[in-house]
């Protein structure tokens, strides 16, 4: 299993439990495939109740999370495991596509376009769903559809990606060149 960090140890502002994050994380990163000699750091600032999260490094690999992504959103403060696992599943299997060669060409996360940074993240949370962590379809399928356009070629990519496993970044820049395409009026 991964060996795991996560600072705070102890919360002030929240309920979490940092052992039982420790523990949720090790579980997800042994299902996405991570070598059990993986380094995790999560580093949740409890002091937000907003919910940005952030892949920080790869050497170890590093999550920023706000606290409210991590919380129950019919309980506040209290930890919710559902969160946890969206959240941590979604950006590990990013961080597992960061290392592999396929991606090399990826450019860093504040320079993804919305377009990729969506993509992105759908190709991740349909692995997410087919590892039985059963995310909210219908709402990535709305997100990308801001994205990426209101359109049947939309929605074509979008069940491509969440059904796909073994993509590169190319195949990621392909589906939104595709929609891209057919947001832009020709002329």
């Amino acid at each position: 299993m991964a060996k795991v960090v996560v600072t705070p140890e102890t919360f002030a502002f929240v309920s979490f439990d940092a052992n039982h994050i420790v523990e949720l994380t090790g579980k997800i990163a042994d299902k996405v495939g991570l070598p059990a000699d993986t380094e995790i750091r999560i580093e949740i600032d409890e002091t937000t109740p907003l919910g940005r999260t952030k892949l920080l490094s790869l050497d170890p690999i590093t999550l920023a999370v706000e606290g409210g992504s991590f919380e129950d959103a019919k309980r506040p403060r209290q930890l919710s495991d559902t969160s946890v696992i969206d959240v941590v599943g979604r950006l590990l299997f990013r961080a597992k596509d960061r290392l592999d060669a396929g991606f090399a060409a990826a450019p860093d996360d504040d320079a993804l376009t919305l377009q990729q940074h969506t993509a992105w993240d759908t190709y991740a949370v349909g692995r997410c769903d087919r590892a039985g962590w059963a995310p909210q379809k219908k709402r990535r399928l709305y997100h990308f559809r801001n994205r990426h356009g209101f359109t049947d070629v939309a929605d074509a990519a979008f069940d491509r990606l969440w059904n796909a496993d073994g993509l590169t970044w190319a195949d990621l820049e392909a589906a939104c060149a595709e929609t891209e395409a057919a947001r832009v009026p020709a002329g």
